[in-house]
């Protein structure tokens, strides 16, 4: 039987994770998760999910380094991260982003690979 069920989230009563990452609609083989106002950082460790990654900048600035090779991001700008792909990134100015995950990171500890 095919699930029809259509669910609706609102990001102001969404939980957050421990990145402070504010999780959103999820389904079965993806989810997304905003990324609001995250201030400017220095380089974090570098680091791979079992997960594929693609994501939208609504707002700000960022590097994205995957497996040596970086990318800006600016507002507008779509990116894919692929699951198992060596990464990190640098927030330049306060970045605001809606990343999609598949499957749903936050399942089954995912997020802590």
């Amino acid at each position: 039987m095919t699930d029809t069920t259509v669910t609706k989230v609102s990001s102001a009563h969404s939980p957050t994770g421990d990145q402070g990452e504010v999780y959103l609609a999820s389904g079965k083989r993806m989810s997304m998760r905003l990324w609001r106002d995250e201030p400017p950082t220095e380089d974090k460790p570098s680091h791979k999910h079992e997960y594929e990654m693609v994501g939208y900048v609504i707002s700000g600035r960022a590097e994205l380094v995957i497996e040596g090779q970086t990318v800006r991001l600016e507002p507008g700008d779509s990116w894919v991260v692929p699951a198992g792909a060596e990464h990190t990134d640098r927030i330049l100015e306060a970045f605001t982003a809606v990343e999609a995950t598949s499957p749903p990171a936050q399942v089954h500890g995912r997020e802590k690979s």
